[in-house]
């Protein structure tokens, strides 16, 4: 029996500056842009999440919700810092560890489980751990699959601990909302209710040809999913292989609307190669240099599947908009998918839950 530990950080951009500036503990805060400039959240505090703030959010929006919301630019090099440091934790529990981004990754806790030490006393350690060392909290989900433990994962966040005994899979997955199932993005999940399928429970109860109908080539895992089977493994380290376009710009800018077309432009062109080799990915990068030669890139794994430009385009502008600047000249800019999956056939239009970063 496989023993299977989901480690997701609570709101983690904003908890680590709420840790370095402890004047924002307690209170409604929001990484992200100036709303000046089109800005958008990439995270918000529970604090923040209470009054109806959420990531990918406009950032005016969010002011207007939330009067006394404080905002504070992104600091990526102290997030990398800090992920770092916990995936170093991570590895000292098992070195079979898969990171999914910078604030979350799987865990196989198999072969260091015993009869004095199970996955739950493994899961609590790493939590206390993560207090002890970082001051920053952690949920975890245990199971005996990677999908199951990633949903169990954030039934009680923030600083929670779930566990699915093995063999009630089914059970804990079935009084779920269906979007809740890993490869059901909202629009999917929408169309499924207009079918009476609400729950996780009603779409496990489907046959093997209605699955192969709704979901196509990917129908029989999907089924498996829902009936809390999932025996893929923790991979520890993940394929190199991308799909990318970039092109420098004819003349420094640091126009918004422009760098955005741009973007939309490249993610097109991204969308058509990953179509044409029937690659779908979970991971858009953005790639830019600015004016003085400095290049860097950002990224965020997304809990589905991209294969559309739109899909694509949309990650990529909530990247850009965090670096975006008036003054901050761009010279290129490039945009790439990776973490590829299994195929699907062009009729299984994806739909993924891109609600931003958090």
């Amino acid at each position: 029996m496989r023993h299977i530990l989901h480690a997701d950080f609570d709101a983690f951009y904003t908890s680590v500056e709420q840790l370095d500036d402890p004047s924002l503990r307690g209170k409604p805060v929001v990484v992200g842009g100036s709303p000046e400039g089109r800005g958008v959240v990439a995270a918000a505090s529970y604090e923040a999440r209470r009054f109806g703030v959420r990531s990918a959010m406009p950032m005016r929006t969010a002011l207007q919700r939330c009067r006394n919301l404080i905002r504070v630019p992104a600091k990526f090099e102290r997030y990398n810092d800090v992920s770092r440091r916990v995936m170093g934790i991570f590895s000292e529990i098992t070195p079979l560890v898969e990171p999914l981004s910078l604030d979350e990754a799987f865990l196989d806790v198999t072969d260091t489980v015993t009869p004095k030490r199970q996955a739950v006393d493994i899961a609590r350690e790493l939590k206390q751990r993560v207090r002890e060392e970082l001051s920053l909290t952690i949920s975890v989900g245990v199971a005996s699959g990677k999908s199951v433990a990633k949903i169990a994962s954030d039934l009680d966040k923030p600083d929670g601990l779930t566990v699915v005994p093995p063999g009630a899979e089914r059970e804990f997955l079935a009084p779920l909302p269906v979007d809740r199932l890993w490869g059901v993005g909202p629009k999917t999940a929408a169309r499924l209710r207009s079918y009476g399928v609400e729950t996780i429970g009603e779409l496990a109860s489907r046959s093997e040809s209605w699955f192969r109908d709704w979901f196509g080539r990917t129908g029989p895992h999907m089924r498996l999913l829902a009936l809390g089977e999932d025996d893929r493994a923790v991979v520890v380290r993940r394929d190199r292989k991308s799909v990318s376009a970039e092109t420098t710009l004819p003349r420094d800018t640091d126009d918004p609307e422009a760098l955005r077309e741009l973007v939309n432009r490249l993610s097109q062109r991204v969308a058509a190669s990953l179509v044409r080799r029937e690659w779908t990915g979970r991971t858009v990068k953005l790639k830019l240099r600015l004016a003085d030669f400095t290049t860097f890139t950002r990224q965020k794994t997304v809990p589905e599947r991209v294969q559309s430009s739109e899909d694509v385009a949309r990650v990529a502008a909530l990247l850009l908009a965090i670096e975006v600047q008036p003054g901050r000249l761009f010279r290129l800019v490039g945009v790439g998918v990776s973490g590829f999956e299994e195929p699907v056939p062009e009729k299984d239009v994806l739909q993924p839950r891109l609600a931003g970063f958090e």
